[in-house]
Formats: C-alpha cells, structure tokens, sequence
C-alpha cells in the first residue's frame, strides 16, 4: 500500500507532459539481399557432412509450398523441426542463433555470386551448367551429357556440395543452380541424383535464388559506441536537419531499476498507470542523469563499488546489471558512488588476482573469457567465430555426455592433454649395427673443445657453428655399399669429419646376409669384411679414409667391384692374407647381418637413407648436393632445441645427451608411415542407436554410420591380457577375411603381440571376400564359438593353433573342427554353438566394412582405439614389431591418460576397458585446438557470480574475468548474456577490479548488437531484425557514434539526415536514426618474395570476377608484405596487376586460397563474416631479375586505369568513364564531367596536369567546410583537380551531394578507403583515428600513377594557385610541411615545441604543422617512408602518452628518419599562431584552434575571412537546389504503389 501512496504522491506532481522519448538507435545492413532460412540451414546441417547435407536435402525437397499457407514464424519453426531430425537439441539451439546472425548467409550469397558469373539464362528458376552449357530444362541433359566429354570439367571449389553418387572421375560434371524446397529444385534433384548414383555424372548443388527479395538483412554481432566528446572548441554545425520522425519501443528498458524504482513490476501491478509510470520513470531518469563531473576522490572505488553492487543481484539479474552499469556507465557513475564495499570481498579479490596472476599471466582490471579452458581473446574472436568454437565444443561436449560422462569428470577428460601429432619422429640410434666413424666426446682431436652444456648459452655471431665436446649432432648412414649412390655420400661424411664439424658419424652397412657366401664374389660383403679388418689393425678413422680411398677408385657411373678391393688390399697392406679376410672362413665377419636385420626391423624405405638425430630425411633431401646445406641447418635448428632445454634446466653438466636425446617422445621402435602419418581417420563411437542387434541384417542396413559403429563396438568379444587393474587401455580390431592367407597371418601377428603386452586387447571383425556362408566363414565362426563357450585362455591357445597354416589344410582336406580342438575346451558346448551359429550377423560385419570403414569385400584394416589404419595392399605386412609401434603411438595420445582419469570413476573392467577405447576415438579425433587452461579461483563468496547449468544436459563451462567498468565488460555483459540464453552454461564471473582509479574508466555509452533466436513480431512476421537501441541518454553531453565490427567488415553510413559526429539530444526532437551498411568483407593477404624472403613492395594486385577481372586493386606494403582488397560473399581472381607487376613477377604458390597451392590463377572463395587470410608467395621472372617495380622508368602506360576506375560522377556522365576507359592508348585522358565525349587535344594533355588534393572530415560541420575549401582552391587554379576524399568517416549526405558539386563546378573526385590493417596498433578514439589516416596510410592509399598529392585540411581556405605548390622542388625529401609561425608573440606560453623533449628533439630543426602537405609519393614509396612511419608509430602508439597530435607529432618525430622540406612560411597562416601584418601575403590560410580564446569555428571562419561568408552561401544555393530536385524525383514515384508492396513482402521475409 506504501508504495501505491508515494507513487501517487509523486504522479500528482509532474506536470502532464508528454513528449516524444529522445535516443540513439544504429542498424548494419547487408550489402545484398536476404538469404532464405531454408537454404542457411541446410548449410548449417551440411557442417556435419555431405551426408547429412543430402539426407536433408531429401526430406525437404518441396518445403516451400507451406510458405504460401502459413505465417512466417510457422514456416521458420516448421524448417527447425525438418533440422531437428538430423540434429541434436544443442545443435538446435545452435541453429537458431546461427540464424539469428544470419552467419550462413555469406555462404548462400557466394553462391549465388558464382551462379551470377556463369550467367543464368533469362527467366529461369533454376538451371543445370554442363561443362559450360546452360538449360533450364531436365528435358535436355541427355542431350548435354552427350557433348559434355569434349569440353573443359569447371573448376569446383572446396566447400561445393557434391552428390555422394558412385565414385568416378571420367565423368560429367553437372551443377544444378537451383532454390532447395522449389518445385523446380525436386524436378531437376530426382533425375540427376539417380544418374548419379549409377555413375554416369558428377552432381553437384549451388544455391541459387532466381528472384531474390530486395530487403536487406539486418547483421549483428558488432557493438555501437556513443563516446563522448570534449567540447573544449565547438565544432558543430548550425544547419537545421530535416528529421524523419521516428517512433521507437521502449518496454525492453524497464526492466532496470531507476533510483529505487523497479518500473517493470510496477507497470504490471499498476496497468491503469502506464502513462503517468514512463513520465515518472523519465523524470526520475533526467534527475539522474546528472553528468557533472566526479571529483577524483569519488572515482577511486567505482570498479569495486560497481562490483559490489553487482554481486549483491540475484544470479541473472546481476548479469543484466553488469550490462546496464557497463554499457551505460556515464549516466549511472554517481549512483555507483553511493555504495559501500565489504572489507571481505576486496581481501577475497586481492587473493584471487594475485593467484590468477601468478597461474595464467592475468592481472587486475584484464578481461578474459574461457570455455571449456579454451582462451577467447575478444580482440580476436567475434560472435561468428565463438559460433564456430561452440559448435566445434559440442561434438565433444555431446560425445562425453552421450558415453555417459557427465559433471566433473567432463572437465577432467576435456583438460587431458592430447599429444599433438608429431610431425617428425626419430628411432633410436642407440643400436650395437651401427658403426661410428667418430665419437666427438673421447676422441683426442676434439681435445681442446669445451665440455659444459652452458657453452650453448654463450652468445656467437649468427650462423656459427658451436664447437662443444658434446655428441649432439649425430649423422646415421644406412648404405649398400654397391650402390652408386653410396660414393658421394661417403665423400660427404668424410668432408665434414676433416672439416671438425660438430657431427659424430655412424654407418650401417646393409649387404647380403647368408652365411655361404664369400667376399670374392660379393663385392658388398667383400667391403664390410676389408673395412673391419682396417677398423681392428688401424681405428675407425682410418677405414672412412680408407672408405674414402677406395671409392675414388671407381669410375662415374660404374660400382663397386671385387676386383677394385682385391687390388686395393694388395697395394695398401701387402703383408695381409686376402684368404683370411675376405674369404669364407673370414676372421672379420662378426655383425655382418645385423646392419641388415636392423634395416629390416626399422620399417625404412629405399636405400640409401640417413638419419639426423634420429630423424628420417626425406628421399629427395638425401641428394649429395643439398645433403651439405640440409645437414648444416639441421644443425643451427636444434641448437635452439638444446638451448632452452639447457635454459629450462632440462639437460644438465652430468646428462648424457644421447640418451636425452633418445627418450623425447618422438622417439619411436621403428618406422611405419602408415602408423606414424599425420593424417588419420576414427571411428565415432558416441551414437545412442535404438538397436544393438546385428543378427537382423536387414534392421542393420538402415542404421547410419554412427549407429553400426556403436552395435559393433558393443557385440565385440575379445582377446585380453589385461593390466594388473585388469583394465585395457589399447583396443584393436583386426578386420580382414580369415579364408585367405594375408587374413590370418593379420590375427596371429596381433595375438603374439596381446600375449607379449599387458594391457592390450584384441577382437575380430570378418569382411568375408564373398557373399557370406556357411562355407566361406568356417574359421570366423569357429573363433566366435571359442569366445562364447569357451575361457579366454583356451580361447588364445585354440584360435593360434587353428591360425597356422597346416590346420587350414586339414580342414581344406575334409578334417572336422572338433578334431582340433584342444584339451581343456568345454568340447560339447563349443561344437552345439559352432553347429548352430547362423551367418547373419557376419554379413552385418560386412556391412559395417563397406559402408564405415569403406573396404572392399576381403579387404584388411586394423583399428586400434578407433584409428582406422587401411585397407592394407594384398603384399603389405603389419608385423608383430608394427603392433608393438601402434600400441606406443595410442597410449603416447591419451590412452594412458584417459586410462586414468576413468580409474577413478570405479567401473567394471571390460566397461572401462571399453569406455577408454571410446573416449580416447573421440578426444583424439577432435581438431587440436590451442591447450585448454584450468583456471580456478582460490576463493568464490564475495567475488565471484555462479550460474549452475540444467541437470542432466550437456553443458559448456564457461569462465569470465572481468572488471565490470572496461570496454571488455560492455562487450562481454552481452556476449555471456547471449551465451547463456543459447547453451546451457556453467557461468563463474570473476570481478577483476582495478583500485584507485585516477580517471572516468569508461567515456562512452555502448550496445552490442547480438540476439539468441530470430525474434518476430506479435503478427507472427519477422521483426526487422537487430538493432543497437541508446534510451534515456542524458541531454547535455555532445556524443560521437562509432561502429565497433569484426575485424574484416568495412562499413559505411547509408542514411542519416543527423550529423552522426555531433549528436546533441538537446537539439534534436525524437530518435536520432543511423543506418549503415556493410559495404565490403576484406581479404586479406602477406605477401613475399620467394628469393630474397622480402615482401616485394609496390607489387599490385588485382580481384575480381571471371567476367570483370578488375574490379579492386591494391599495393603490397613492405610491413609484413601485408596487402588488402575490397571483396564480397563469392569466388574470386586474384592476379598480378596488367603492367610491371606482371611483368616482373610471377605467383609461384599460395595457401589460404581455394584453389591449388600451384595453380597460377589464385581463386579465393569468401563465404563467411570471418576474416580471409591469404599467403602468396612470388617470384621475379628470370629475364626481369634486376628490374625494380619502383624505380623510375616505371611510368607504365596502363596504370592510369586505376584513375578512371572508380570516378564516381552524375549518372548523365556514366559514358564518360567508359571513354576514359577506351582511350587509355593515349596514355590518360581526363574528361571534363560536364560536357559530352572527350575532346582529342584534352585527351593528349600531359598527366603532369592534374592537381591531385586529398583531404578527410568527419561530421557536418567539417564537411561543410570541406566544400568551402573544395571552391577555394577551384577559384584560384586553372589547372583541372581531382580531390581525394577518405570516404571511410564521410557522412551520408556528404556522399550524396557531391556528384553534384562535380558536375557544377567540373572537378572529379574519388572517395578512397582503407581499413585500419589488425597488425597495427589500434586507436579507439573517432578524432585519432582520422589523424591515423591522414599519414600512416599514403603509399597504399591511392593509385601508383599519382605521383605528387596534396594533402589540405577541411578548414583552410586556399588565396592561391596550388599548382606552384606542385611544381616546388622538394630538394630530395619525400614530403614538404610548413613550420609553424613565430610572429605572434603573446602566444609564446603556447609553443610546446620551443620546451620540454621536442626543444631537444628537433634540435635546430623546426616544428611543423599538418594542416597542408605535399607529398612525392614515387620518392615517398622509394625510401619506405609509409612503412618506416608505420614502424616508428607501432613502436611509440603503445604508449597512450604520446604522439598526442598523432598527424603531426609523427612525422616531426620521424624527422630524422625522414626527412621533411619546410615550405615557406607564406603557404600557411593561422590566426593563433601568425601576426596580422602577414596575413596579406598568405596563400592559404587556416581555422587552428586558439588555446587562448577556444573562440568557436564557425565565428572564428567569418570574422577571419572575409571571403569565406560568400563561398558558404553559394554552396547553400547549390544544396537547396539538389534538394529541390529530390523532392521532385521522389514525388513522381507513385505513393500508393508501395501499400501493396508492404502485403507481399510479409511472406517473404523468410
């Protein structure tokens, strides 16, 4: 009742106003039209596998005739319940937010750009393209087929969908274009998808929307900024906007709390007061949000104050409030001041952050964000990329779950390490075979050398080798030596022991191994006897010379013969028995065949081979003239190994390196790419089938892979030899077909293997080489009976004895099975079970080999955890030594770790046994991603917000660090408020606060655009998508709207009559509207130069599309080679610009790319929000190789099509731009934009006669300067201009009006724009940014044809002809700046450069001032000047102190570096800065700010120049009039027409 009271208490005393609500609302709109749900579904679905894809292709092949019946939300929830079939319920919920984000719409849209390059025949809602040639009809690919053979296959991408049809490659392929769901699609998808399956084409799908609605979509997943700006100088316009009046919902914000009032619940309990409760809750509101300024004691506590406050919430709500406190922080700081903090909870923060500090490198105030342990950086990732890693997430999440993990133990197993697959493994060279030549730590001549470990550590010129007495560098030779190939090698081991190289040598020498045979007739053995006679008379150095000696003997080409040795013994040692030594009775024959049985035993391919440190070289790094150079890098790169194991304290003074060498976990018993080979496939054992039955054949067929994969897992019977714990970590199954040879020598080879090692065990599959009987499964089905009736050891004994050959002869001869069972055997009830055992379910086994592990009938494969290894070749062996390899490799993974984590779970031993093979298929199949961190907090009652997940679900375990009052927490609040509504979260927040704040921690108010499910509206239609919404902003602050989006997104301002720069809600009634739109993804690229390592600077490169190859161009920079292009969702060219870049260069390979890494034409498909990153890597043309892209003869004639490329000017001109275009012949021709065509002798003017200005702004006010500048420099030239504007910042209207403009006073112009590249250090503030651009980017900025630019800030006012500052001589420097004015004397307090570091910096030079430069852009891209600036200003921007007048504290700093011309004084004078008496001689004169005064720009323009009144109202006369002629244009549009449009498009809206 109190509450009814006060509040009627407080209604009664405002004054019934209403006024329409004040705010801030930004909207991003795609650049293309809306993708329908259906087809970004089936996308989502198709993550999962072609399989899938096609199986919901199937189900809704004709979806879209509910489209007309029902609502739209209807139609959307009837496709989510189509997905549901395929789909788990997390998955599900993974859809709707993909939806929501419309994350899959780039993909629909590239294909749909591909299917616009083709192009589509007329009036068609779907068509086939067979090798090229179009038809919308199934009538004629008979036809086409027929022709088809002779044509060129097209080029298929990575990511197309092909038809899992029959597998050919002679085939044709055809691409249906077409809309999943249409009538036209099922027609086209029935006829083609049975030719496929009989192999007579390739099918493959695009999707293809033939009349594409012209609604945009709304994107999200970005943030909008409303910062606040100082208003120290009053820049804003005074101009009256037209506003659109807009009406804008307001329910979604009463949930939070206004000065103790909760209006939510209030509205609900008082509905008769709706309107009296917003007026109190706007007045309440307004009294809060006083912006006076805190004092600086006040603002010490707010980030523990803010926590505090959060912290006493109930769970959900607290997240809300962190968002609403975060996000809106300007107007809810001084509530915030009022709250007292526990001493509890500030001693509980200090402990954890000094914990997390020490375990993961986090400090306070740091925002970081982990799921299931993996790092999210926010920096980095965005919406569409943490989609991916949930998605990514849930496979594993659902895995665990589904095998029956659940809580604790999911984060346990997900934190093991997976041992990333090693790329490179080494055998052990600790083997008596092998016969080193030299031993660097006990042989005499390395004496001298130092012994110490630490010698690594000592500090030596780059690329010398340490000489240490250590054997860390060992070279194993494994030789025939009859083998022509052997001399060189030989030669090579000798070179580096005479040159004292650091190497220790050892030979195996693989020669004949019987015992008969005799050194006169076998050269090779004949060899190894004679170098161990010389090894046991002399030493070991001795025989390599020896080696040496005798190899020079042999002529090129021709080997080693016993004559050569026989001479060679008789020369060198006359007094030798040659009998005695090389005979049959040799003394000197001992080893001779254990080189070659070690050889055999390593599993190594083709002689000759070597091994460095144990590690394989490949066979072509084993060619004689690379081996030098490869053995010497090898050498430099585990130096650095040794180093940090040697820093990390891991090899010490008393190791023996060798040993340490050989115990990494590389090291392996032997060599067997098959088992070692980086690319592997597994079994998913995770299914929960309804069935586990296989003796119903038939019911068997119709389960997926998954679901056969689990019933076979389950029905497995197997061979133990258990551990202690009689637990089994290894699982292998042996597949093959037991009737044939190879089969059972598969089996025996496993079981000797089981019986040698514990913890092994083995089961059987048989894949019958026919149809499967009674007679062709005899063996199989003797096994099996074994395993059902008898103890496992008989078992083991039974199956080796019926495994050997001669029992399979007695039962080919007619023996019964019972004859040869053994004693011990419960023989009555073996032979009743191997009577009756029916062959069903081995013809289920067949099955599960066919379609899971794709092997043909009698084909072999060994699975050991779930790692499928096959199918084997008919010769290929898997040895008992291959087994014992295999077993090594699967517990090194995670066997043995998985192993212990299920201990502890206390199961039953074949349960666990069978729960480690599964866990263990799925950790290891899962992409390695980075490590998973395990962060916890010591303590988490005052600090830490927890949210539990729903029992019994799969849930994501998610931790934030965070400091409620950073930009990380405005992003974040949202990001886990989302997250949480998406997936069902174990949620901890950590409130990471900073004490003693010095300053306001927030300056802005920000949204973050992101939304959990598709919303619509009460009518069931769509609604129109996501939208940032500011309300309730305080009034008095001037704001500034920034677009804070993914990393690859170049957006603009579409529409907004307000000045977005300047928004003052005082002077604006109702909503300030903002919409943007994503003009552009980047791609992005580095590029470098093959030969020298160095990007090639100044190589251009072009994209675009089969039909238009020129579309956007750019210049490689020479920081990291990094390049950028404009590009949409679709397939892209990228080439060597026409001109010296292709004639120079040449692409040699490239990765990132989608087509072949050596294809010369380099396509790159863009089909997602995420970023593109390319490497392409070039090379000079031999002929080409001194030439320099940069140097001065590079005046080419087909660059000034980049001038014309994109001229933006009135639609009457367009031919104007295709005549530029045609007369690039006569080198450059500009054509005026008022006239008609191009008239010759302007066409023939030298290029030379261009003044090319650039200059930036950004809100109305500049802009409107902008133009008054514009017009000043018109006036007084006579030369033709092009201006150059960053189109980055420019606002809608500006890009509007200025075609006009063009055209009345016959300028062209050319809006250019770069994204700021990721590498670079980021500048958040709006003023800053633009300050970045106008220097850090003027190599790449424009065309290389413009040779000299000038740049003139919005607010000057130019009283010259700026074609002398054109042709001034530079005198050498890059660029040319006028030093700041001495003459006004009472500013002399104000000149900071006259004191302090720039006195000292500068020394005699001068400071100077950016607002009017000119820059020589060919010496500017000569000397790197952009990319030094760039480096200078990477270096010094960490600093937030520095560089406060970025544009011109940089180059002034960099004055050394690069060096600056000053122009004269004349050229630039500001009232601050200059006395009045040289005002009459100056040329251009500049609006500076005066720190004196802070007189604002506009009275300041028109007191100074009396001019500048006259420019401005010509300009106003000139807008006035294009207003005009809108208004007239959108008049003639017939009103009514767009009342029909509003019914049809509610239909379409999906």
């Amino acid at each position: 009742m109190r509450t009814v009271i006060v509040l009627s208490l407080l209604l009664l005393n405002l004054h019934q106003v209403i006024s329409a609500p004040k705010g801030v609302t930004a909207s991003l709109k795609a650049k293309w039209s809306m993708t329908p749900f259906l087809l970004e579904t089936s996308e989502f679905v198709g993550e999962d596998g072609n399989e899938k894809f096609w199986q919901f292709v199937d189900t809704v092949k004709e979806l879209t005739v509910y489209k007309q019946g029902e609502s739209v939300r209807s139609y959307y929830n009837l496709i989510i319940k189509k997905a549901g079939q395929f789909l788990t319920d997390l998955q599900i919920n993974l859809l709707k937010f993909a939806l929501a984000l419309r994350s899959y719409s780039p993909a629909v849209h590239a294909s749909q750009q591909i299917a616009s390059d083709e192009p589509p025949p007329e009036a068609c809602p779907a068509f086939v393209s067979v090798h090229g040639q179009h038809s919308c009809s199934t009538k004629d690919i008979k036809k086409l087929l027929k022709a088809a053979a002779g044509r060129p296959k097209p080029y298929l991408y990575k990511n197309d969908h092909t038809y899992p049809g029959v597998n050919k490659t002679n085939v044709p392929v055809v691409i249906l274009y077409a809309e999943i769901g249409t009538k036209k699609f099922t027609s086209f998808h029935k006829v083609l998808s049975e030719k496929a399956q009989e192999g007579k084409l390739i099918y493959v799908l695009r999707h293809f929307v033939a009349d594409p609605k012209p609604q945009k979509m709304l994107l999200s997943g970005y943030g909008v900024e409303l910062a606040i700006k100082s208003t120290e100088y009053k820049a804003v316009d005074d101009t009256e906007v037209k506003d659109s009046k807009t009406g804008i919902n307001t329910e979604d914000d009463d949930n939070d709390e206004v000065q103790g009032f909760f209006f939510g619940t209030l509205k609900k309990s008082h509905p008769e007061l709706q309107e009296q409760l917003t007026d109190l809750r706007k007045h309440l509101l307004e009294s809060t949000n006083d912006m006076a300024p805190l004092k600086v004691w006040e603002m010490q506590d707010l980030s523990f104050q803010a926590a505090a406050r959060i912290m006493s919430m109930p769970k959900f709500d607290a997240l809300k409030l962190m968002r609403d406190l975060s996000q809106n922080f300007p107007s809810k700081a001084r509530s915030l001041t009022r709250v007292a903090v526990k001493q509890e909870m500030r001693k509980e923060i200090e402990e954890n952050q000094k914990h997390l500090s020490e375990t993961i490198g986090v400090h306070p105030g740091d925002g970081e964000l982990f799921i299931n342990g993996l790092h999210i950086d926010l920096d980095i990732h965005n919406p569409f990329s943490i989609l991916d890693i949930l998605r990514g997430e849930a496979r594993v999440l659902e895995g665990l779950h589904n095998l029956g993990i659940k809580g604790e133990h999911q984060g346990k197993l997900l934190r093991l390490p997976v041992n990333a697959v090693e790329d490179s493994y080494a055998l052990d060279i600790r083997h008596p075979a092998i016969m080193w030549i030299n031993d660097i730590e006990n042989d005499p001549m390395y004496r001298n050398w130092p012994t110490g470990v630490q010698e690594l550590l000592r500090a030596t010129f780059p690329g010398v080798i340490r000489q240490i007495r250590r054997n860390f560098f060992n070279l194993v030779l494994f030789l025939d030596p009859l083998q022509e190939e052997s001399v060189e090698l030989v030669k090579l081991a000798e070179l580096f022991y005479k040159h004292k190289i650091p190497l220790r040598i050892g030979f195996v020498f693989v020669v004949n191994t019987k015992d008969e045979i005799d050194g006169f007739s076998d050269a090779g053995v004949g060899f190894y006897r004679l170098l161990n006679y010389i090894a046991d008379e002399y030493d070991l150095s001795q025989a390599l010379m020896s080696m040496v000696s005798l190899y020079n003997k042999v002529d090129v080409g021709e080997t080693l013969s016993v004559d050569t040795l026989s001479a060679y013994l008789k020369r060198k040692f006359p007094k030798a028995n040659a009998e005695r030594i090389l005979g049959v009775e040799s003394d000197y024959d001992d080893k001779r065949k254990d080189g070659a049985l070690f050889y055999k035993k390593s599993g190594l391919g083709a002689l000759p081979l070597a091994l460095f440190n144990g590690v394989p070289l490949s066979p072509d790094e084993m060619d004689p003239e690379e081996l030098e150079t490869i053995i010497l890098q090898r050498i430099m790169d585990t130096t650095t190994t040794f180093q940090r194991a040697v820093f990390m304290g891991q090899l010490s003074e008393g190791s023996d390196v060798v040993d340490y060498l050989m115990e990494q976990a590389n090291v392996v018993p032997r060599i067997n790419p098959l088992i070692l080979s980086t690319d592997r496939k597994y079994l998913d054992f995770t299914a929960m089938p309804v069935v586990n039955d296989w003796e119903d054949t038939t019911m068997f067929s119709f389960l997926d892979a998954r679901d056969k994969t689990v019933v076979v897992a389950k029905r497995m019977k197997y061979f133990t030899n258990s551990d202690e714990d009689g637990m089994s970590p290894v699982t292998i199954w042996i597949v093959g077909d037991l009737e044939r040879v190879s089969g059972r020598k598969l089996l025996l080879n496993a079981l000797k293997h089981v019986k040698a090692s514990p913890g092994v065990r083995v089961g059987v599959i048989d894949n019958p080489s026919g149809k499967p009987s009674e007679d062709n499964t005899v063996l199989y089905r003797a096994i099996w009976a074994s395993f059902l009736t008898q103890k496992n050891k008989a078992t083991v004994e039974f199956v080796q004895k019926l495994l050997k050959e001669e029992s399979s002869q007695l039962l080919q001869q007619g023996t019964k099975m019972k004859e040869l069972l053994m004693q011990g055997m419960d023989v009555d009830a073996f032979e009743k079970k191997f009577n009756t055992l029916e062959v069903d379910f081995i013809r289920s086994q067949q099955l599960f080999c066919r379609d899971v592990l794709k092997l043909g009938p009698g084909e072999r494969a060994v699975i050991s955890n779930g790692r499928i290894l096959g199918p084997f070749e008919e010769q290929e062996e898997f040895t008992v030594g291959d087994f014992h390899l295999l077993e090594k490799i699967t517990l090194s993974g995670s066997a043995e770790k998985v192993k212990a984590k299920v201990k502890q779970m206390g199961m039953k031993p074949k349960h666990a046994s069978d729960l480690v093979m599964k866990v263990d298929a799925l950790l290891t199949a899962a992409p390695k991603g980075e490590v998973r961190r395990d962060v916890h907090f010591i303590k988490d009652s005052y600090s830490l917000l927890h949210l539990s997940p729903r029992e019994n679900e799969v849930f994501y375990d998610v931790v934030a660090i965070v400091d409620p009052l950073t930009r990380e927490a405005q992003k974040m609040s949202s990001l886990l408020i989302v997250l949480s509504q998406v997936v069902n979260v174990r949620l901890q927040v950590f409130m990471n606060c900073r004490a003693k704040l010095s300053e306001m921690p927030l300056k802005s108010f920000y949204r973050f655009v992101l939304e959990s499910d598709v919303a619509f509206l009460a009518n069931d239609t769509v609604s129109p998508g996501p939208v940032a919404r500011f309300m309730d902003l305080p009034e008095s602050p001037l704001l500034t709207l920034n677009m804070i989006t993914p990393e690859s997104w170049m957006v603009q301002a579409v529409r907004s009559p307000h000045d977005l720069d300047n928004i003052h809600l005082q002077e604006v009634s109702g909503v300030v509207t903002a919409e943007y739109e994503l003009e552009h993804l980047l791609l992005e690229g580095h590029c470098f130069d093959l030969s020298t390592g160095q990007p090639p600077r100044g190589l251009q490169f072009t994209l675009g599309m089969s039909r238009d190859p020129l579309m956007y161009d750019t210049i490689v920079m020479a920081n990291l080679g990094y390049f950028q292009l404009k590009a949409n969702p679709g397939a892209w060219i990228l080439r060597l610009r026409k001109g010296r870049s292709e004639d120079i260069y040449q692409v040699l390979t490239h990765d990132g790319t989608d087509s072949p890494a050596d294809a010369g034409d380099v396509i790159v498909v863009l089909n997602s929000f995420h970023s593109k990153i390319i490497k392409v890597r070039v090379q000079k043309k031999a002929e080409k190789i001194n030439e320099d892209l940069l140097s001065e003869t590079s005046e080419s004639k087909g660059i000034w099509d980049s001038i014309a490329r994109r001229s933006y000017s009135s639609p009457g001109s367009r031919l104007q731009y295709y005549a530029v275009r045609s007369s690039l012949a006569k080198n450059m021709c500009f054509c005026s934009i008022t006239g008609g065509g191009s008239k010759k002798d302007d066409g023939e003017k030298k290029k030379e006669d261009v003044l090319n200005i650039f200059s930036v702004a950004s809100g109305h006010l500049y802009e409107r300067f902008l133009r008054i500048m514009m017009l000043s420099v018109l006036r007084h030239t006579k030369t033709p201009v092009k201006f150059w504007f960053l189109k980055n910042y420019l606002s809608p209207s500006f890009k509007e009006t200025i075609s006009y403009m063009a055209e009345s006073y016959g300028f062209q112009y050319e809006l250019v724009q770069y994204k700021w590249p990721r590498w670079l250090h980021q500048q958040t503030e709006k003023q800053r940014i633009i300050w970045g651009y106008k220097i850090l980017f003027l190599d790449v900025l424009f065309p290389l044809a413009v040779d000299k630019i000038i740049f003139v800030d919005a607010d000057q006012i130019v009283r010259a002809d700026l074609k002398e500052l054109k042709d001034l001589d530079l005198e050498g420097a890059p660029y040319g700046y006028t030093p700041f004015c001495d003459s006004r004397r009472e500013m002399e307090g104000y000149r900071f450069w006259k004191t302090g570091y720039w006195a000292s910096h500068l020394g005699h030079r001068k400071y100077h001032i950016s607002a009017l430069y000119v820059v020589d852009l060919k010496k500017f891209r000569k000397i790197a000047a952009g990319d030094r600036l760039r480096g200078q200003y990477q270096a010094l921007s960490q600093d937030p102190n520095s560089l406060s007048n970025l544009d011109q504290d940089l180059p002034n700093n960099m004055i050394h570096q690069v060096a600056i011309k000053s122009l004269p004084q004349e050229w630039l004078w500001c009232e601050t800065w200059c006395d009045d008496t040289s005002k009459f001689t100056a040329k251009t004169i500049d609006l500076c700010n005066n720190p004196k005064t802070k007189e604002p720009k506009l009275i300041a323009a028109a007191r100074i120049v009396p001019e500048w009144v006259e420019y401005d109202n010509e300009i106003k006369q000139l807008l006035r009039r294009v207003q005009k002629q809108g208004d007239t244009a959108k008049e003639k549009q017939t009103p009514s027409s767009s009342q029909h449009e509003k019914a049809d498009n509610l239909r379409d809206e999906l």
